[in-house]
């Protein structure tokens, strides 16, 4: 990983020194005399890791965490200083700095601190990815059809105010993609989304999934777990085919829904959580309720707001603006360049029902690049089903 450092320290002969040792790892060294240049870098985006001396001419340097509080992506700040005063130190790791060394400056320790800052802005950097990927990943849902306008818009309202939300429709229709949709319209835009399917997980591990567990809980448990809804705390928690989870776990997720809170597994502390709440089905939970199989109650709380996604054959008008965005995709992740589709192959696309609805349209836009070597995807390059479609 390249990092470069922002060395801030009066002394030139030092910011020489530790440069120098730093250049031969590897990493892009930059420098500052003084606040005011420090402050001046730091607004130029100079610098992943801040290498801070306590004391400088114009001023006191940890004022400088103050300052870069608010800051959307701060800089991990190293502080050193001749003085080794502990209690500076104690204030200053409070106030965010990632490690304090004393001067003069332990190499190694220094080495070892940078490597650890490195590590968090690792994370923030993947935590990106992943938040801007599942942005990228929510416009797909975006169509012109009437049937599919209402509830686009209805869902940006429910992730601008947060209420729970029930997503309904046949597999395959993008209802984990709307999930996301909903999640990217509000103001937790900027976390990640915590998404679990309940049908994937066996009943008896689903509690510890969610809720977690205390050390010694059980006979396996050897230290305590957080669950998926400490992890999407301020954030967004997508249970995918909830009608899979079984009835007392129903009961335990209720009381979530209702309080905002919950113990985990063998714990007996109320946990309070502040996370926004998305389920989806393609089962009838009507039935199942008539059935005895899903909570009466628990539906109810959850669909504050119930969204059906309508199958892709009610809207093909929409399934020209998906092949796009597929294109574009897979254009991205395979290094490819498609950039023409033939009529006729549009047409068969247009002429087919996707009984796999958005899902399996996407698999056909994927098995047509194995096969599309000139740029442009022709109607041999899709699936059987889908060119004996049009030939009908």
């Amino acid at each position: 990983m390249s990092l470069s450092i922002l060395i801030v320290d009066d002394e030139e002969n030092a910011r020489r020194n530790i440069g120098d040792y730093l250049s031969e790892k590897g990493y892009e060294v930059f420098g500052a005399g003084t606040m005011a240049e420090a402050r001046e870098s730091l607004k130029r985006g100079v610098g992943d890791i801040v290498l801070l001396d306590v004391m400088l001419p114009d001023g006191f340097g940890p004022n400088l965490l103050y300052e870069t509080a608010g800051m959307p992506f701060r800089p991990p700040f190293i502080l050193f200083t001749a003085y080794g005063d502990i209690e500076t130190a104690v204030e200053a790791m409070k106030n965010g700095a990632q490690d304090f060394l004393s001067k003069p400056v332990d190499f190694k320790r220094l080495e070892r601190a940078i490597e650890k800052a490195g590590e968090t802005i690792l994370m923030r950097r993947e935590l990106d990815h992943v938040v801007e990927d599942q942005r990228r990943q929510s416009d797909f849902v975006v169509g012109k059809s009437g049937l599919l306008s209402p509830v686009l818009a209805a869902a940006k309202r429910a992730g601008m105010l947060g209420v729970s939300v029930l997503i309904t429709g046949n597999s395959g229709t993008g209802k984990e993609v709307l999930a996301k949709y909903i999640h990217a319209s509000g103001p937790r835009a900027s976390k990640v989304m915590v998404s679990i399917n309940c049908a994937a997980i066996q009943p008896t591990m689903l509690e510890s999934e969610l809720f977690g567990y205390e050390k010694g809980a059980f006979t396996s448990a050897d230290a305590k777990k957080v669950g998926l809804l400490e992890i999407a705390d301020g954030s967004t928690l997508f249970m995918d085919e909830i009608s899979s989870m079984p009835m007392d776990l129903q009961a335990k997720m209720l009381r979530v829904v209702e309080e905002r809170a919950f113990r985990r597994v063998g714990g007996t502390k109320l946990i309070p959580v502040d996370v926004h709440i998305l389920a989806a089905s393609n089962r009838d939970l009507k039935a199942m309720i008539a059935n005895n199989q899903f909570r009466e109650d628990l539906y109810y709380r959850l669909k504050v707001l119930d969204l059906n996604l309508p199958a892709l054959k009610e809207r093909k008008e929409d399934i020209p603006e998906l092949v796009g965005f597929f294109i574009n995709y897979f254009n991205r992740h395979m290094g490819v360049n498609v950039t023409e589709i033939s009529p006729r192959a549009l047409e068969a696309l247009t002429s087919y029902d996707w009984p796999g609805n958005i899902r399996e349209l996407r698999n056909a836009i994927e098995r047509a690049f194995l096969f599309c070597d000139m740029g442009t995807i022709e109607l041999e390059h899709l699936p059987l089903d889908v060119v004996q479609a049009v030939r009908k």
